[in-house]
């Protein structure tokens, strides 16, 4: 299976070891957009606004073709700053990509308490609790 992994870029030093495993079981890994320098944003920011801004559009661009490109999602949500499993805004949308074009979703973690829950609720992710081998 072709997984577009995805989480927010302050668990981009997580990526690396769940993207080993899910190679060793067979399936084909995406990587995230700037995965190589997660805080290329903060330095987009400090350009200008518009450059902030259409740095942003083309990573947004970006992020559909990959997920357009994939068969499933894995959203790898963590605990940031106390509150367990987040899952931010631009992840939010990448779910919400892959629930339009009928690709699987799975959580690492159960679904966090926020804003969003009652909407992840609706596009029914598969929780693996950290199991790998749940993604089939």
């Amino acid at each position: 299976m072709n997984i577009y992994l995805c989480c927010s870029k302050h668990f981009y030093h997580n990526i690396q070891p769940v993207k080993e495993k899910l190679e060793q079981q067979g399936h084909s890994v995406i990587l995230p957009n700037s995965h190589d320098r997660p805080f290329r944003e903060e330095e987009m920011k400090q350009i200008s606004p518009e450059a902030h801004r259409e740095w942003k559009a083309a990573r947004l661009w970006e992020q559909n073709a990959k997920v357009q490109a994939s068969d499933a999602l894995l959203v790898l949500n963590f605990e940031k700053n106390g509150q367990e499993n987040y899952i931010g805004g631009a992840t939010f949308l990448e779910i919400f990509k892959a629930f339009e074009f009928g690709k699987k979703i799975f959580l690492y973690n159960p679904i966090p308490k926020s804003v969003f829950t009652d909407e992840l609720k609706a596009m029914s992710p598969v929780v693996v609790n950290g199991d790998l081998l749940k993604i089939r």
